[in-house]
């Protein structure tokens, strides 16, 4: 098992943030709160998800959130890279119609 883990990087409105591991009821608040944490004057947010693992329904209200939150101040979320298994979840639950995707 990987351990989960979140690397943000800022760049002028900017924030971009890594996340590896699995993002479950047990990763899931540790990630709102990092992200909701760095959130003051950005106006883009790109998830990279290249080395997500996994993601339950906890980690997709996490995301709804973080798009909710971007719409409201006018900025962006963008995930960027997820991998098979998170996309595959994006398009069985309809988030891949939500969400903005680059693969």
């Amino acid at each position: 098992m990987s351990t989960f883990s979140v690397t943000k990087t800022k760049d002028n409105e900017t924030l971009t943030a890594v996340i590896s591991g699995r993002i479950d009821t047990t990763t899931s608040p540790e990630l709102e709160s990092e992200i909701n944490g760095a959130l003051d004057g950005i106006t883009k947010l790109v998830l990279d998800f290249s080395k997500v693992e996994y993601i339950s329904s906890s980690g997709l209200r996490v995301l709804l959130s973080l798009n909710k939150t971007m719409d409201a101040n006018n900025g962006e979320l963008v995930i960027v890279k997820p991998t098979e298994i998170v996309l595959e979840v994006f398009d069985v639950t309809g988030f891949a119609e939500i969400l903005n995707i680059e693969k």
